[in-house]
């Protein structure tokens, strides 16, 4: 099932991450499997609750954050009680260059998994990127959504599974539903 939620994050996300040069890339991915998409060099996913990206980086056997130069995290920051620090900690596992994908929801159901603690548009969530330390100009944010994909969110059955037939996919900026984000560390 392909959510109505993700279709245009989804189909921009890739482009973004496909220009990248992914076949020299050590991809690390924070809970999710959205990096199996990908033809990186190395691709690595830690799984909350043995990893908790707000605990600190993820190290490896010398106690070292380990370096990546892409790491992912789809529909995961809206769940973490520290989202702040774990962004820190994501700097810290990136290498100079490396790239940091993020995406998140704005106007979905409550669905603890198992918290549900924020949101974000693309302009909240570049700001929350700038203060963990990404520069500002290496930061691309987007958001998408619609008033038909947000009455849709609102049905019990949740969430939306997309209907090309009958799915309108034009973004109206004032019902944003998902935003998302490629920053460079460096």
């Amino acid at each position: 099932m392909v959510s109505l939620n993700r279709v245009v994050m989804n189909r921009t996300s890739l482009g973004w991450l496909r220009a990248l040069p992914l076949e020299d890339m050590a991809v690390a991915e924070i809970s999710g499997k959205w990096g199996t998409r990908l033809d990186a060099k190395s691709y690595e996913r830690f799984i909350y609750p043995k990893h908790d990206i707000c605990e600190g980086p993820f190290l490896d056997k010398k106690g070292r954050a380990r370096q990546f130069d892409l790491i992912l995290a789809n529909q995961v920051w809206e769940h973490l009680d520290r989202p702040f620090t774990a962004l820190c900690n994501v700097l810290d596992m990136l290498n100079d260059g490396g790239y940091f994908w993020v995406a998140v929801p704005f106007h979905v159901p409550f669905h603890a998994a198992p918290n549900d603690c924020s949101r974000w548009s693309a302009r909240g969530l570049k700001n929350l990127l700038i203060e963990a330390g990404f520069a500002e100009d290496k930061i691309r944010a987007q958001e998408w959504g619609n008033r038909a994909c947000a009455a849709r969110n609102l049905e019990p059955e949740w969430p939306p599974k997309y209907d090309p037939d009958t799915d309108d996919l034009t973004n109206d900026p004032f019902f944003p539903i998902c935003a998302w984000a490629l920053a460079q560390k460096g």
